[in-house]
């Protein structure tokens, strides 16, 4: 019943047909996907169209109810656990004076936007040049970086905790 033909047409079966299966799902993302132009993730692709659920509202007004007070944050605010924060950061950002993804950290309170020499800023931040990362700005910039310059470059979601954000900055500050 099972000779050595059979099994031949079996297998070949299976591979035939798996085959087929690899080559439609090659056509079908070939035909499907939108690749990004130039390298990936240069470029972010804008959303057709937006359907509104409400929840963006209703989490505006929750978020504004509650001011945050940021000079009192910063000024309760604990470096080392900050460092500990600043972990997420290390990925793209270095403190030792020399860039990464991301233009270094040293110095960045109270420094010009945009202004590492050598390092390829986005127009967002470009045209804030001349204007200075104060406390206040870096507060904001880390709770929402796409939000405060639509366009960086910077693909980090931000720092939700306002802690946190506020223990950062504390760490970014003392490495003058």
């Amino acid at each position: 019943m099972f000779d050595t033909m059979t099994m031949t047409k079996v297998v070949g079966a299976v591979c035939g047909a798996l085959l087929v299966f690899l080559l439609g799902s090659w056509a079908g993302e070939a035909i499907y996907t939108i690749a990004p132009e130039g390298h990936a993730g240069e470029e972010e692709r804008a959303q057709a169209y937006l359907i509104s659920t409400g929840e963006a509202e209703e989490n505006a007004e929750a978020s504004g109810e509650a001011e945050v007070d940021v000079a009192a944050l910063l000024g309760a605010a604990d470096a080392a656990a900050g460092e500990k924060v600043f972990g997420k950061c290390k990925a793209c950002h270095k403190i030792d004076g020399t860039d990464g993804t991301g233009p270094h950290l040293n110095g960045v309170v109270d420094r010009e936007k945009a202004s590492v020499a050598g390092f390829g800023y986005s127009e967002a931040l470009k045209a804030m040049a001349g204007q200075q990362w104060t406390p206040d700005n870096l507060f904001a910039f880390l709770e929402n970086p796409k939000g405060y310059a639509p366009g960086t470059k910077m693909s980090f979601a931000g720092l939700p905790k306002p802690a946190d954000r506020a223990n950062v900055i504390a760490y970014l500050q003392t490495l003058q």
